[in-house]
């Protein structure tokens, strides 16, 4: 009886946290829910790849049913039951990632009403950007279905990771707006400099593209039944390959700006840190391109993507500045103790 009360008590303290957090937000706590979004959609990205590599993209061969006639995963000869539970658990990760995005959609408008309950007062920008989390989840599962229908058409699933990364660019402009106030930008660095970050920004991107057509192109298509791009495989990987020297030469020429323009510590060391996810990047994609692309290999690859896409957006927010986060007056409720 006294190891369960400790228990209760707690579990009773996190659910009241995570209330709070949510109807009384502060900048702080809505920090940490666009935060949440992040994680939670590099780990619905992460368990797409996951459910390619196993064979699993048709574990649940009907949309929006799992099998005909069930929501649920029943008992088909046509799909082993691991394939099936696999992308079930996929599909049932879009209802965690909906429920973080139905907070930072709450959390933002009580934080948008302002300190009167007037959206005038508040930060209505945080509630444009938190609802395009619910609305790329709309988009993602209706996607979804037409990738099943597609029977894994190399072009649905690619577009369907680009979606993933696009929920999680949103999130992470949501993570800074909710860091900073609502000032115009000020650079922080030389506009040079800003704009080299754009560059990287879109290279970036372009080796996102240029991964999926290698994935699209490579062994993993998520079932014997699903096409391939009709690409050379050797084509592709060396065009990839190539984006990534450039996207690393553009990192290292951003530090090497940001270093002896004595830019702030907080940029260069992002710049650093996006060097560092880049390098790391490279060691796995020749090892798993030298290793014939093993299946864990594949999935640390794509969580490493996502890592080098969060890492170059952040580069390019802490270079310039809108100010310190507006504080709630001291008659709302305190809540700095709230967490995620």
């Amino acid at each position: 009886m006294s190891v369960v009360k400790p228990a209760t008590d707690w579990t009773r303290s996190a659910l009241l946290a995570l209330y709070r957090s949510i109807v009384f937000p502060t900048a702080e706590s809505m920090r940490r829910w666009a935060l949440a979004a992040i994680v939670v959609n590099v780990a619905i990205t992460v368990t797409g790849a996951a459910v390619r590599v196993t064979g699993s993209g048709l574990g649940c061969p009907t949309w929006p049913r799992c099998t005909p006639g069930s929501f649920v995963p029943a008992r088909i000869d046509t799909h082993a039951p691991l394939n099936m539970a696999i992308e079930f658990g996929n599909r049932l990760l879009s209802f965690l990632v909906l429920a973080v995005a139905a907070a930072c959609v709450v959390a933002a408008w009580r934080l948008g009403r302002g300190e009167r309950g007037r959206p005038e007062d508040g930060r209505p920008v945080l509630l444009r950007l938190a609802l395009l989390q619910p609305a790329g989840v709309v988009v993602q599962a209706l996607w979804g279905g037409l990738v099943v229908h597609s029977m894994l058409n190399p072009v649905t699933v690619s577009v369907h990771f680009l979606f993933s990364i696009g929920m999680t660019a949103a999130a992470v402009v949501l993570y800074a707006r909710a860091s900073e106030g609502d000032a115009p930008a000020q650079r922080l660095v030389h506009k040079d400099i800003r704009t080299l970050g754009y560059v990287l920004v879109a290279a970036a991107f372009t080796l996102l593209l240029a991964g999926v057509v290698v994935t699209g192109t490579g062994p993993h298509s998520g079932d014997d039944a699903a096409s391939r791009f009709g690409f050379d495989i050797q084509s592709v990987v060396r065009l990839h390959t190539d984006v990534a020297y450039v996207v690393v030469g553009l990192t290292f020429a951003l530090l090497f700006a940001l270093h002896v323009t004595d830019s702030p510590g907080r940029a260069r060391r992002a710049a650093l840190v996006l060097l560092g996810v880049e390098l790391s990047q490279g060691v796995v994609g020749y090892v798993q391109y030298f290793l014939a692309v093993p299946a864990a290999l594949v999935l640390l690859h794509v969580l490493g993507a996502t890592l080098v896409w969060i890492c170059a957006l952040r580069v390019v927010f802490l270079m310039r500045t809108r100010g310190p986060a507006p504080v709630r007056a001291a008659g709302q409720p305190a809540l700095h103790h709230a967490g995620v």
